[in-house]
């Protein structure tokens, strides 16, 4: 895959990130990710593992273009909450926006039905609506590092390897712990880790493909329902780390 690709790709995972997409914006996005993916080889997706490998290397090229806001500019977009009310927010919001690329796959998945040839493209469709649900999720994580004090490494490796092992593993990064570098997610173990996360978002995915708009409305709760439990299991162990780091008040309930 060539440097524009790249661009291009992470661009338009970036724009699916935002919260409160109008539902036509975001389908589009998410048709215009289908059509990227299945640039880089269609044939090769019908493969279960080849999917997956082509999922777990996607996700690690656009994680460095997923937009975290720090801590300033995140209360300043939600009128000035703070600690645990700030948190919240951002855990509702992107359910909602998961559940958002859900119901817009659905609802691409209706055309692919109701257009037999283009039943080609279901593979496709699903490792791409994986691909920006995990964004929206790596996006998640980063900033609720930002509300509880514990930001993420800075530079693009370093960064990217603390979001994939903290999303992978549902587990905030602890600074004070050795060993989060970049052996922490290469390292045989965390790779296995990552991709058999992808492969249960993967085959949940599969509810998309339902007939019509019934996949959406499946696919669409499944996201909002999971994307809530990895921002709650984040949340609940950043709060716990918070209270050992030196020099940091208790954050506010």
């Amino acid at each position: 895959m060539g440097p524009s690709t790249g661009d291009d790709l992470g661009a338009t995972v970036a724009a699916l990130t935002a919260d409160d997409l109008p539902p036509a914006r975001r389908r589009q996005l998410l048709t215009r990710l289908v059509g990227q993916a299945r640039a880089r080889g269609l044939a090769d997706l019908f493969k279960p593992r080849a999917a997956l490998r082509w999922m777990t290397e996607t996700v690690g090229e656009i994680a460095p273009y997923v937009p975290v806001r720090d801590l300033a500019t995140l209360r300043r977009h939600h009128d000035g909450l703070d600690d645990e009310a700030l948190a919240e927010r951002l855990i509702r919001n992107a359910s909602r926006a998961t559940a958002g690329v859900g119901a817009a796959g659905g609802g691409v998945a209706a055309v692919e039905w109701a257009v037999a040839p283009t039943l080609l493209s279901a593979p496709v469709l699903l490792a791409a609506e994986t691909v920006a649900v995990v964004a929206i999720e790596l996006k998640l994580i980063g900033e609720l590092h930002e509300v509880y004090g514990v930001p993420l490494p800075t530079g693009g490796t370093p960064r990217t390897v603390a979001l994939l092992h903290s999303w992978a593993s549902q587990r905030g990064i602890n600074p004070m712990a050795p060993g989060v570098g970049v052996a922490a997610v290469l390292g045989t173990a965390a790779r296995r880790e990552l991709r058999d996360s992808l492969l249960k978002r993967f085959g949940r995915n599969l509810t998309t493909l339902g007939p019509f708009l019934t996949g959406a409305a499946v696919a669409s709760y499944l996201n909002r329902r999971a994307t809530r439990s990895v921002g709650d299991q984040v949340r609940a162990d950043l709060r716990w780390q918070r209270r050992g780091l030196p020099g940091l008040p208790p954050i506010a309930s």
